[in-house]
C-alpha cells in the first residue's frame, strides 16, 4: 500500500511524535505523574470526550477501590487517543 504524505502533513506527524517523545520522558524523569485525575483529564480534553472515550472502551480508567475512588487516567494514553483523532482530521 503506497501512502503520499504532503510536506505539512509529515510535520503535523513528526511534531505530535515528538510531543508524545516529551511526554514519556519527562514522566519517566518524574517531572509528570503519569496518571491524570478525572478533573484534570475533563479540563483538558473534555468531559465529553472522555466519557465518550471509556464508554467507546478506547480509554482505560482505573481506580484504586469501590464505590467513591479516584478515577486514574494515563497520561500517554489519553494524549495518544486525543493526538491520534487529530491527526485523522487532518489526513
Amino acid at each position: 500500500m503506497d501512502l503520499t504524505l504532503s510536506t505539512q502533513q509529515l510535520k503535523l506527524i513528526i511534531r505530535e511524535a515528538a510531543e508524545m517523545g516529551a511526554i514519556q520522558a519527562l514522566t519517566k524523569v518524574g517531572k509528570l505523574k503519569p496518571y491524570l485525575k478525572k478533573s484534570e483529564a475533563f479540563r483538558k480534553y473534555g468531559r465529553a470526550n472522555i466519557e465518550n472515550w471509556a464508554e467507546k472502551g478506547i480509554l482505560t480508567i482505573r481506580k484504586d477501590g469501590d464505590h467513591s475512588a479516584v478515577w486514574r487516567i494515563d497520561r500517554l494514553e489519553v494524549a495518544a487517543i486525543a493526538k491520534s483523532i487529530e491527526l485523522l482530521r487532518y489526513l
